[in-house]
């Protein structure tokens, strides 16, 4: 299906890889092909995404959300570079849907769904390497400046300027060679994770193998699941495996920068949901994934009659495992302190479906309420294939009792599935 959908100068691959959470997971769901489409950068995005969903109630719509989006709802501006060069709002209607379950392939759109299926099957059934992956990859911050900036904001805390801020670092390399399908299944057989997600919107990709949801609405019920707190595994040894987890369920330290995000998170929903419906469903849930243990807890809420669905998003955005506490005086400090911009990293991929239904040929009434489900874009790479730009972004969230070398070894963590499959 992957080997069908490259001839496409637009796509979105969504795939849960089977996880099973009691929360489930992304679908998986492949769109191709654009319709139309709305590509636009922040001032107005928002508006005019709200209108393009209003005009064709009956259709999905795939894309991605920008972490730059921050600039339309706040008061802030966006100055570094940015190799990548994803617009800060992308959304289209696909010409094809295919919808994988266990037990169904069911393919809509404007097309025969037989010869859509024909045609699939005739492509070849594995993925092969069509060049070979030259990189040079380079850190936009040296060690020693990022351990004195990590020093730097924890000044920041101590004098109350804030209690918990995201700091990310970019990776990337100049001059880059890659076939973005090779290295995308690669690296979703590496790190399967449950949002992942394969994305191109002409000659930018994205390869997201991502453990965390952003957020999802279904009916008037929306919900959140923030990821705060990592350790590393040791799948060779069971004994050390499990100390690993141990050590993530009792520090204090990754609990309360849990806690912290979790109440981040249930300030941003009681914003559009009724009084008394924001809750804790899990608090610090522990999950496995192949390189790390995450710590995970998730927040809902139930919709204030009339809250417009984009409303949720604006409110929300950019969630707060991303940025910190309070948010936008952190976005600022973001802002200053990191020498990247985040682009798509950090933002979110997903898709918005229309009013409940199972296809986009529904026949529901347009007043249904619009459900959509949204990543958020980490371990990820991306690549400007026109300019030869390679990017990944790794980061963490910084409190007082942070300490700068290990936060320094946990972004090399979180780097190293890219790191060594591009080696």
């Amino acid at each position: 299906m992957l080997n069908w959908a490259y001839r496409f100068n637009i796509f979105c691959f969504l795939d849960n890889r089977q996880y099973a959470f009691s929360e489930p997971a992304f679908e998986c769901m492949l769109a191709a092909g654009s319709e139309k489409q709305i590509e636009m950068n922040a001032g107005t995005a928002f508006d005019a995404l709200k209108r393009f969903q209003a005009a064709n109630p009956k259709d999905w719509l795939f894309g991605h959300l920008g972490y730059d989006l921050k600039n339309e709802m706040e008061k802030l501006h966006s100055g570094h570079p940015d190799g990548t060069g994803f617009a800060d709002l992308c959304f289209f209607i696909p010409e094809i849907l295919v919808q994988l379950s266990h037990s169904s392939v069911t393919i809509t759109g404007n097309t025969d769904p037989k010869a859509v299926f024909s045609d699939i099957l005739s492509c070849p059934d594995s993925i092969k390497k069509t060049k070979e992956t030259r990189v040079a990859i380079q850190s936009r911050i040296p060690k020693k400046e990022y351990i004195d900036t990590i020093q730097t904001l924890r000044n920041h805390i101590l004098r109350g300027d804030c209690y918990e801020i995201n700091f990310c670092q970019e990776f990337f390399s100049e001059d880059a060679e890659l076939d973005p399908l090779y290295v995308y299944h690669r690296l979703a057989e590496a790190s399967p994770n449950p949002f992942s997600a394969f994305y191109r919107t002409g000659q930018r990709f994205c390869l997201c193998a991502s453990p965390e949801r952003y957020l999802k609405k279904t009916g008037n019920r929306i919900f959140s699941q923030p990821i705060k707190g990592t350790s590393k595994r040791h799948l060779q040894d069971p004994l050390k495996d499990e100390a690993q987890k141990k050590y993530l369920q009792e520090s204090h330290k990754e609990k309360s920068e849990n806690v912290m995000v979790v109440d981040l998170v249930r300030n941003d929903l009681s914003r559009v949901c009724r009084a008394g419906t924001v809750r804790v469903d899990e608090l610090f849930g522990l999950y496995s994934f192949p390189q790390v243990h995450q710590m995970i807890s998730t927040v809902s809420g139930e919709l204030e009659e009339g809250v417009d669905w984009v409303d949720c998003i604006k409110t929300t955005f950019p969630m707060g495992s991303m940025t910190g506490a309070p948010k936008v005086k952190v976005m600022e400090l973001i802002e200053k302190y990191e020498s990247s911009r985040r682009g798509l990293f950090s933002g979110a991929i997903g898709y918005i479906k229309p009013g409940g239904a199972a296809g986009p040929a529904t026949e529901n009434p347009v007043t249904e309420p619009v459900d959509f489900d949204f990543n958020v874009v980490i371990r990820t790479l991306l690549f400007n294939a026109h300019d030869k730009y390679l990017s990944f972004q790794t980061g963490g969230a910084i409190t007082f009792y942070s300490d700068p070398e290990k936060e320094y070894e946990e972004c090399l963590l979180k780097g190293a599935v890219i790191n060594s499959i591009l080696k």
